[in-house]
């Protein structure tokens, strides 16, 4: 097949639309060159770090409207590695589990150690919803905002169990969707989708509740690596910094970020935001018989992962080949689907603008597979 050459007027001016590592704004990387020689390559215990963590945590407390008593607590690994930190940390005894896609289901897997007893699951098909059910014996309640895998968003409201923990993975919602944290007892994110950074970062914004059931297993007998050490986290983070060595680049970008949000308005701009341009995907899907939203639910459509599949006649590979080939990349359905699915990252550093430009090259791709 000839290649497709998308016209200049169709192409959006930034071609990034992952729903892994998305886009850093050009604003952030000309930022942290500016810095020079004052903060990379200098001690992580030392006033330059230290201050700016400590500005990137009453940024997130800011940003996050936290109630009294929160705090903002950083590890490194991202969020893959605070799934082990919670079994090791921050479960009891048992937990249950919100299971819709690849990653709430690797949580489920995390807290299925050997020293816990064996985690309830509460599972549904992939583009489907569920939730926490109040159960006893139950001391841990997780389930993602919005799990990245399938694009399905999930209401954050707590579980109304005395004495147990709700805990958020909310590495693809963070930054782009509005939460009340109130509603929650660790609300968890990596900072590589709206939040703008790199990855190798966790953060945990954590209730007094949660922070004291992390001391109390921390002064039990049970083994917790140093790495996996929440107790260890939060105190090293009262003190504005991480256990071990971070990458400072990464936690600039993320307080760059952070401070572009509140600039515009915080959250509820973000949320305004990606509504729209998410709405702008599915719209457009519902309107071409070519094409369909995978999540069939409107209310269970995710913001920020907007997941679209293809009638089966155009191969998506092809489309996102061509796509690619003009400069528009990763749009790739999840691989481990295995759908014939386009997922397009609308996070909330992607101008409307893009999203429109980016509907109208998939479209001058579609009209060419399909004459």
């Amino acid at each position: 097949m000839a290649s497709i050459e998308i016209p200049k007027s169709l192409l959006p001016a930034d071609g990034r639309f992952g729903s892994g590592p998305s886009r850093i704004r050009d604003a952030q990387l000309d930022a942290l060159a500016a810095t020079g020689r004052t903060l990379l390559g200098t001690s992580h215990r030392a006033a330059p770090v230290r201050d700016l963590v400590a500005d990137l945590q009453a940024g997130l407390a800011e940003l996050y409207r936290l109630p009294e008593g929160y705090e903002v607590v950083l590890g490194l690994g991202g969020a893959s590695v605070f799934w082990d930190t919670a079994a090791a940390a921050l479960v009891e005894h048992r937990s249950q589990h919100v299971v819709i896609g690849e990653f709430s289901r690797k949580f489920a897997r995390a807290a299925s150690a050997p020293w816990l007893a064996a985690p309830d699951l509460r599972e549904a098909e992939i583009g489907h919803g569920a939730a926490c059910v109040p159960t006893e014996g139950v001391d841990l309640y997780g389930w993602p905002h919005n799990e990245t895998s399938t694009g399905v968003q999930l209401p954050v409201t707590r579980v109304p169990a005395d004495g147990a923990l709700s805990v958020v993975d909310g590495t693809s919602a963070a930054g782009g969707t509005d939460v009340d944290p109130s509603q929650l007892d660790v609300y968890y994110f990596s900072p590589q989708k709206n939040m703008g950074s790199e990855g190798g970062l966790w953060v945990a914004l954590m209730s007094p509740a949660a922070i004291e059931r992390a001391e109390r297993i921390a002064a039990t007998d049970r083994f917790i690596p140093q790495a996996l050490s929440l107790d260890g986290a939060i105190r090293n983070s009262r003190k504005h910094q991480t256990i071990n060595t971070p990458a400072i680049a990464t936690l600039f970008l993320l307080d760059q970020q952070v401070h572009w949000l509140l600039g515009n308005g915080g959250l509820p701009w973000a949320d305004a935001r990606t509504r729209e341009t998410s709405d702008l995907v599915y719209d457009w899907a519902e309107r071409d018989p070519r094409l369909a939203p995978f999540v069939s639910d409107p209310a269970l459509r995710s913001q920020v992962v907007a997941t679209v599949d293809l009638d089966e006649r155009i191969p998506a590979a092809a489309v996102t080949d061509a796509l690619r080939a003009n400069g528009i990349v990763d749009v790739n359905g999840y691989r481990k689907l295995g759908r014939n699915q386009l997922r397009i990252g609308t996070f909330v550093a992607v101008p409307p603008e893009d999203v429109r430009q980016l509907l109208r090259s998939i479209d001058y791709v579609l009209d060419r597979l399909t004459d």
